[in-house]
């Protein structure tokens, strides 16, 4: 028989389910005295050395080539730091790198589970897919004619790699369905639309128009994932919550 994500089962996750071991547990914490204060107060001071000794993330590289160590000179006369605009270029670069990883995952979930009625379609998810490679493509671009190197690391992107790391994960968890995996997507979009308007303010601040202009398209589109995401994963938990057929959600044997 077909199992959805919210169907009840074996779960040993909460005290509740064990009355005379919780019990026991609780005394035997009640007799024993606290080996700290419980405050967090030493855990604090560890911290604080660490973050006191630590390099930080790292650095944005230096340019690539001889125009882009022309352009940087020319921003430094001018009393800005290019290399602010270098390291968002290469977050939003990682950013959409994983983005097109997460649709695959997503496109191979559709073919093992399937999908719902006004759910994912195949079409639906290579078009997204297809727009995060393109803007994936942007970004590299973008980030060459500025004489930068789109495959250095910069901390930004070496820090929204570390943030994100929970979504692929989610995607590539045999474990986890269609519906459960449009949650990531979602997450993934939020921080997408937000990312893209930043970047675009700063590109726009810092006098580069024309990338701006450019960056407005990837943003058109990705405020049209965000409500494709949303959407499919509305009616999803909706069919579940009327208990349609698990044969209706898609769901596995």
């Amino acid at each position: 028989m077909k199992k959805t994500t919210s169907d009840m089962g074996p779960n040993r996750t909460g005290i509740a389910m064990s009355p005379i071991d919780s019990a026991d547990i609780f005394q035997a914490a009640q007799k024993r005295a606290p080996t700290s204060p419980g405050d967090g107060s030493l855990l604090l001071e560890v911290r604080k050395q660490y973050a006191l000794e630590s390099g930080g993330v790292g650095h944005v590289p230096p340019p690539a080539n001889l125009k882009g160590v022309a352009k940087t000179a020319v921003e430094l006369l001018k009393g800005a730091k290019p290399t602010v605009f270098l390291d968002k270029l290469g977050e939003r670069l990682a950013f959409e790198r994983s983005g097109s990883r997460l649709y695959e995952g997503a496109l191979a979930k559709l073919d093992v589970h399937g999908s719902w009625e006004d759910g994912p379609t195949q079409e639906g998810l290579e078009r997204i897919l297809n727009d995060e490679l393109s803007h994936f493509a942007l970004l590299s671009e973008s980030l060459t004619k500025l004489g930068a190197d789109p495959t250095a690391v910069t901390p930004c992107a070496d820090l929204v790699g570390v943030m994100s790391m929970g979504l692929p994960a989610v995607l590539a968890d045999p474990r986890t369905n269609l519906r459960q995996s449009l949650e990531a997507l979602l997450v993934a979009e939020l921080t997408d639309n937000a990312s893209w308007e930043l970047l675009i303010e700063l590109a726009r601040g810092l006098g580069h128009d024309t990338l701006a202009d450019r960056f407005q398209l990837a943003l058109d589109a990705e405020s049209e994932h965000l409500v494709l995401v949303r959407g499919w994963l509305a009616s999803g938990i909706t069919l579940e919550a009327r208990a349609a057929s698990p044969e209706e959600l898609g769901a596995p044997a």
